[in-house]
């Protein structure tokens, strides 16, 4: 018998074919049946007519930071309600695991990084994750059946620094042993399910104290090693973050990831290609990489996102503003000496030639202040102003725009949020991205979900990307955007039985309504521990979502089931060899 019949679902199954009608049956978690409408026999213990809705595998979203919210949040939420049924964590250096037991305090300062660095309530932290473990096996035991979704982990080059070199793997390098005891320790992490290795080489990610994190003072030799020890393990990966990553790799970056892909004879990932068209030079040299890397017997893959994703800003709490050459220092100080110094015409003045240099990289984009518009404010001055833009508002106060931002933000005690409008949403933009989409190594992800809690919401991306496929640009069909959002991701991490709606698979699947489907506007909740914030996005459009043939999702509601599985490499991903 079967466990569920969806009859006569317009399926789009995740290889880039043409739709077709079917009727699909689910059986012990798995795909049993699909065939033409009215031929499926098999009684079943329910039924839905699926008429006039897309059948699609789930999302695969390969770059998350999930690592501590499914603790207190067993749905991945938002990302579950988008039909993300798969989600890859532990990315850019960063995981939870292992902890040394002889250093108790590491695991606060683990929590202070990840407040920091990915931009996670401390509060939630502290409050919503247990932090029983110490090796990388018992966190992934910990999540193990207690999960909606399916996910799985790279394991973090700074923990494993950490734990092996204690306070001096911040500035320090290994010994010869030392190396030699990190490398046991990614192998043993690899032996209970990690993915693979994930590091960091970039500017912006610094410590709860603000110093660079620990896989920042890696020197290339210490990353090709590692590399060289998930090549030994099969079904694993490689992702890293240098400082070019958000703008123009230099050439001793694109050689450190060439290197370690060849080291491995592994994919290597990285976050995120950023695609303008002001910037033309700027996908040919990071994609050079990846032509490099495959002559070299490697492959270098990058995530890019399909839609703009809202991030707002804050003279008042750390963000992307802080990361701007020379702005640190500023929006470091304390509110009233901060506010004296924003309110200084020469500091001002710095400031924005720093956010206009060469050095500030693509957070140059930051430093248009005419194109902000003001969000939230919380002072009877600033009554009103929600909503507006900024080049209004200057002019009609006859001040320059950055000058008008400040004295707006001062008002409310810097407390003001921000929404930099993007300057990347012109039409030779989108043509260049739907031309890049196209490249065998670029892949559609770098959400984020998970982390920036208060600052983004790129979880949406994949129900924002098919509404526009399908009401908006119509860059890509309909068949082959399902594909880049399943598939795909799928194959690139080797994924066993999953990204594809085929008899015998998992029975991962979102259903839609191609009408509707779309996510709504990003707003803010109090829903953390500790009734901290962060920015959610309502699906519209998205009927039911499965995981593993189990209803998680129905009518944009979850179920409360939790039939998701903590995917470990080998057995549940193959090897995907470069070589």
């Amino acid at each position: 018998m079967l466990d569920h019949l969806m009859r006569a679902a317009t399926v789009v199954d995740g290889t880039g074919a043409p739709a077709f009608t079917a009727d699909v049956g689910l059986r012990g978690g798995r795909i049993a049946v699909v065939a033409p409408p009215g031929t499926v026999t098999e009684a079943a213990r329910t039924a839905e007519d699926a008429s006039g809705l897309v059948l699609a595998p789930g999302f695969v979203d390969p770059h998350t930071h999930y690592d501590a919210q499914l603790f207190w949040d067993p749905y991945a939420t938002p990302s579950m309600h988008h039909g993300v049924t798969t989600v890859a964590g532990g990315n850019c250096g960063f995981t939870l695991a292992p902890l040394n037991p002889a250093r108790p305090g590491d695991a606060d300062y683990t929590r202070r990084m990840m407040s920091r660095v990915e931009g996670m309530s401390l509060r939630a932290l502290e409050e919503g994750v247990d932090w029983g473990w110490s090796t990388f096996g018992e966190y992934l035991d910990a999540l193990e059946g207690r999960i909606a979704v399916n996910a799985g982990f790279m394991v973090g080059h700074c923990a494993l620094r950490r734990h092996v070199m204690g306070e001096a793997a911040t500035g320090g390098q290994p010994t010869p042993g030392q190396l030699r005891e990190m490398t046991l320790l990614l192998h043993g992490a690899m032996d209970a399910g990690a993915w693979g290795l994930s590091t960091t080489q970039s500017a912006t990610h610094s410590d709860g104290a603000g110093a660079p994190v620990a896989s920042r003072h890696a020197r290339p030799a210490e990353l090709i090693a590692l590399a060289g020890a998930v090549g030994e393990h099969e079904g694993t990966q490689l992702e890293a973050i240098v400082a070019g990553c958000l703008d123009q790799f230099s050439d001793e970056e694109g050689d450190l990831l060439v290197a370690m892909s060849a080291a491995a004879g592994r994919p290597l990932n990285w976050n995120v290609l950023t695609i303008d068209a002001a910037v033309p030079e700027r996908v040919p040299r990071q994609l050079a990489v990846s032509a490099r890397a495959r002559a070299a017997g490697g492959r270098v893959v990058a995530l890019t996102m399909p839609i703009l994703t809202p991030m707002n800003m804050s003279l008042g709490t750390f963000c992307a503003l802080n990361l701007i050459p020379g702005w640190g220092e500023v929006l470091g100080l304390p509110v009233p000496e901060r506010i004296a110094r924003l309110r200084d015409p020469s500091v001002r003045a710095e400031l924005l030639r720093r956010a206009g240099s060469k050095e500030a990289g693509v957070f140059r984009r930051l430093a248009d202040f005419g194109r902000y518009v003001i969000g939230d404010t919380y002072s009877k001055e600033n009554a009103g102003l929600s909503g507006r833009v900024v080049r209004d508002l200057a002019a009609e106060r006859g001040q320059d725009p950055f000058h008008c931002l400040v004295e707006i933000c001062a008002g409310d005690g810097l407390r003001t949020v921000l929404w930099p409008m993007p300057t990347d949403n012109d039409p030779a933009s989108w043509t260049l991205r739907q031309e890049t989409w196209l490249h065998e190594d670029v892949l559609l992800g770098g959400s984020d979900a998970g982390a920036h809690l208060d600052r983004m919401c790129g979880a949406p991306y994949t129900t924002r990307f098919l509404g526009d496929c399908l009401r908006g640009r119509r860059l890509v069909p309909l068949e082959r955007a399902v594909r880049m959002l399943t598939d795909d991701p799928a194959r690139l991490f080797g994924l066993r039985g999953r990204g594809r709606i085929t008899e015998g698979f998992h029975a991962d699947l979102v259903l839609f309504d191609p009408e509707r489907i779309d996510a709504g506007p990003a707003r803010l909740v109090h829903d953390l521990p500790g009734d901290s914030p962060r920015l959610d996005a309502r699906a519209l459009g998205v009927v039911s979502v499965r995981v593993n043939g189990v209803e998680t999702v129905r009518d944009g509601e979850v179920t409360g089931a939790v039939p998701g599985t903590v995917l470990r490499s080998g057995r549940d991903t193959r090897t995907v060899s470069t070589r």
